[in-house]
């Protein structure tokens, strides 16, 4: 019998989407999105959503449903999420929650600190401020009103300096308070979990193959669009590897390939920074090794 809920984590690329289709097809369930940049509109090929023939396989829930404007959280994704929970359990389908977003998961099976709603005029006003501040300048910023935060963060990380600094202004406390103060677990230790967990030369062969299939798709005029609309290059959206590797390329493509083996480097060093965090945050869930076919059934089977 299906798990209600299936939740299947692992590094980019590393199959987890292939695994979700299986799964969906087997039970009627419906796909839900856990990585941070697919629910971004503007990224559809450098973040290898779904395809139409995916999405004709079976329901796909929060993929490219915002703005790249948008500066999407954590706590803005539980929201959605929370409601496609209710959806499904009306309708009697089950879910499988997938992607490479660890910080998802943990907020979805352990509860996310209850940081309240920062006004909007005040997120505004600081990030209007914070143009063409130098990130060091921010940090000192922070270490004078909110010093635990600041010993936490790196003088160069722009977006969560602000955001510590949002917190504090807003609510007074700092957002290390915030983070000790547990919301609600949407989902209990019923559900299903997995971890894909390749051996390293698959993985990698696997992300150079694929950066250079979403050049062939269409990812460097996909960045040439997103970059046109000169937005804050502090949102995460703006962040997305490849997108100015590709995007600033020359029409006559010179540099190509070098831009291609730049974001190839970038991505496998984004698979250990997951990897990492699958091991300490995640580390009592199962493994998988998706290079085992065998084990792959089994898995589906339930065994």
């Amino acid at each position: 019998m299906a798990k209600p809920v299936t939740l299947i984590a692992g590094p980019t690329a590393s199959g987890k989407s292939a695994l979700a289709l299986d799964l969906a097809e087997r039970d009627g369930g419906w796909i839900v999105n856990a990585d941070s940049m697919q629910v971004y509109a503007d990224l559809d090929v450098l973040t290898a959503r779904p395809s139409p023939a995916d999405l004709a396989r079976a329901p796909h829930r929060l993929y490219g449903h915002v703005d790249a404007a948008e500066p999407w959280s954590v706590a803005r994704w539980l929201q959605d999420i929370a409601k496609v929970l209710d959806e499904a359990r009306t309708a009697g389908r089950p879910l499988i929650i997938v992607g490479g977003t660890g910080l998802y998961f943990r907020a979805l099976a352990g509860g996310l600190s209850a940081v309240p709603p920062i006004p909007e005029e005040i997120r505004t006003r600081l990030r209007a401020e914070a143009a063409g501040t130098p990130a060091g300048a921010l940090h000192q910023r922070l270490a004078e009103v909110d010093p635990p935060m600041a010993a936490r963060l790196e003088p160069g990380d722009t977006q969560r300096l602000l955001r510590a600094l949002e917190v504090v202004e807003a609510t007074g406390r700092s957002l290390a308070y915030w983070q000790r103060q547990q919301g609600p677990v949407l989902v209990g230790p019923e559900a299903a979990r997995v971890v894909l967990a390749p051996p390293r030369p698959w993985l990698h062969a696997r992300i150079a193959d694929r950066f250079r299939a979403m050049v062939d798709q269409g990812a460097m005029e996909e960045a040439r669009r997103l970059l046109a609309r000169e937005l804050d290059p502090d949102l995460p959206a703006m962040k997305a590897i490849g997108l100015r590797e590709l995007g600033r390329l020359a029409p006559d493509l010179a540099g190509l390939d070098p831009a291609i083996d730049k974001a190839t480097t970038e991505t496998r060093r984004y698979a250990k920074r997951q990897e990492t965090f699958f091991r300490g945050q995640l580390g009592d869930w199962p493994r998988l090794d998706p290079a085992d076919a065998a084990a792959w059934h089994r898995f589906l089977r339930g065994e």
